[in-house]
């Protein structure tokens, strides 16, 4: 690992791609050099396959970020959790219901206007707590999603009070739409959405309707 790591920032350098035969090439006596590779995503390092960078051809990789140096002494140890087991995966996506809990999309299913099909993981979200302390959680997200929350933190402080201040009807709707994990649009809603695409003279006569 401590390797592989130094050859991305030596040989590849951050930003450039490689590919899984160049890593191959690179070390020949070294068995299952994929997974090492892989390991210092548990030491920050950001190393992006086609599940995170649509873009990158199927045996395409590319060196966003250098994590911990971990080729210094004691810079390897693996921290405490994480790794996360095969086992675990399961049990997060039936948590989850296999889907995205950012944008909903399940695993497979393709993104809007796309033929790009959807793949789920795990993603850590950062979340600042009630009592002051931060904590990592996991939660599935697809890989568009996980991309594009990377680095994002919950205030879970900020929440609670937003939901404080609202009234009891206001409550009574979202808990409703907590019980069934999905938002419910109104008709008046939907006529809002659908107003907002009418092109100007459409959205005069609109206009003139509301007002009768």
């Amino acid at each position: 690992m401590k390797r592989a790591a130094l050859w991305l920032v030596q040989e590849v350098g951050v930003g450039a791609t490689f590919t899984k035969g160049q890593l191959r090439d690179a070390f020949p006596e070294v068995a299952q050099i994929d997974r090492r590779m892989r390991d210092l995503r548990d030491f920050d390092w950001q190393i992006h396959t086609r599940r995170e960078d649509v873009t990158l051809e199927a045996n395409e990789q590319r060196f966003v970020a250098q994590g911990e140096p971990v080729w210094e002494p004691g810079k390897a140890t693996r921290r405490a959790g994480a790794t996360i087991s095969a086992a675990q995966r399961h049990e997060l996506l039936m948590r989850d219901g296999h889907k995205c809990r950012s944008c909903g999309i399940g695993p497979g299913e393709s993104y809007v206007g796309t033929d790009v099909a959807s793949q789920l993981d795990v993603a850590r979200r950062t979340v600042n707590l009630p009592d002051g302390q931060s904590e990592v959680q996991l939660v599935i997200e697809c890989n568009r999603c996980r991309v594009g929350n990377r680095g994002l933190t919950v205030d879970l402080e900020g929440l609670l009070g937003r939901l404080k201040a609202l009234s009891a009807y206001e409550k009574k709707i979202l808990s409703a739409w907590v019980a069934q994990d999905a938002r419910g649009f109104s008709e008046l809603e939907d006529l809002w959405a659908a107003y907002r695409t009418l092109p100007a003279d459409s959205r005069d006569r609109f206009i003139e309707g509301l007002g009768d």
